[in-house]
C-alpha cells in the first residue's frame, strides 16, 4: 500500500460520522483496505459499518473469514445451543450472515490469506460435534499474505 493509501484508511478508521463512513465504505473497490480496515477496525463500534464491508462486492474471502472469527464466530461453532440463546440480537445476526457467505462461498476473490489459528485440537472438537462442518470456517483460507499495518 501507497502513502495514499494508508492516508485513506486512516480517515476511515478515525471516521466519527457513521452515515458518511457507511457511504465511503460502500464505494471502495480496493479489497486490500476492506480487509485492513476490518483488522484495525474498533469492534466496540458495533456491526452496521461490518456489514457495509461484508455486503461489498470487493470484499474478499480472507476478509469474510477474518471478520468471522474476529466476531467470535467459534461461539457459534463451538456450542450453538449457548449462541442460539444470547440475548446479543445484532452480534447474532451479523454471525450468521457471514457464515452463510462462508459457506456459500459468496465471494468473488480469495485473493487475501486469513489463518483463524485455531489448534488442531479445537479443529477435531469441532469436527467431532459436527462432522458437516464446513472446512473454509476452520481453516486457513487461500490467498497471498499480507502484512497488516496497525494504523
Amino acid at each position: 500500500m501507497d502513502k495514499k493509501d494508508i492516508n485513506f484508511l486512516e480517515e476511515l478508521l478515525y471516521n466519527t460520522d457513521k452515515n458518511n463512513l457507511i457511504s465511503q465504505l460502500s464505494k471502495v473497490d480496493n479489497p486490500l483496505i476492506l480487509h485492513f480496515f476490518v483488522a484495525n477496525y474498533n469492534w466496540n463500534s458495533g456491526f452496521d459499518v461490518l456489514t457495509v464491508i461484508l455486503e461489498n462486492e470487493a470484499c474478499d474471502l480472507g476478509t469474510g473469514l477474518l471478520m468471522f472469527h474476529y466476531a467470535d464466530g467459534y461461539s457459534l461453532l463451538d456450542n450453538s445451543d449457548e449462541f442460539s440463546s444470547s440475548s446479543l440480537e445484532k452480534w447474532k445476526d451479523f454471525l450468521n450472515k457471514i457464515y452463510n457467505k462462508l459457506i456459500k462461498l459468496e465471494f468473488k476473490s480469495q485473493n487475501i490469506f486469513f489463518d483463524p489459528g485455531l489448534t488442531k485440537i479445537q479443529k477435531y472438537k469441532l469436527k467431532k460435534n459436527n462432522p458437516n462442518l464446513p472446512d473454509i470456517l476452520i481453516s486457513k483460507s487461500p490467498g497471498e499474505m499480507v502484512d497488516i499495518p496497525k494504523i
